[in-house]
């Protein structure tokens, strides 16, 4: 099982599209969903931040092994959502990975997870 956290700088003038990338996955969450599976993705879910000045999406997800990789999808959801993070996410800054310290799940949840 890999669970991570990353922070990602959103390209200065694009906070407007990012709320539209993000309404977009919540509108049309039943297909996000259903992506998430081929993926192996148990939970992922998307914080957003101003910190001085400068927006930041920070992703947190619990996956299994084995799964594909989001750009090797051919199903319409994924095709925008890459979409929007070539538009949205700015490349010339290094992602951050926050460092796991604790992982607290409950047994009964984990051996469903894998």
């Amino acid at each position: 099982m890999n669970i991570e956290c990353t922070r990602y700088r959103v390209k200065p003038g694009k906070s407007g599209k990012v709320d539209e990338w993000l309404q977009f996955l919540n509108d049309n969450m039943k297909d996000v969903l259903v992506t998430l599976e081929g993926e192996k993705m148990y939970v992922e879910t998307i914080f957003r931040e101003v910190l001085n000045g400068e927006e930041y999406l920070y992703w947190y997800s619990v996956q299994g092994t084995g799964g594909i990789e989001v750009e090797q999808s051919t199903h319409w959801i994924d095709k925008q959502h890459l979409a929007y993070w070539e538009e949205c996410i700015d490349k010339t800054f290094r992602p951050i990975d926050l460092k796991t310290e604790v992982i607290m799940i409950p047994e009964q949840v984990r051996s469903s997870m894998v």
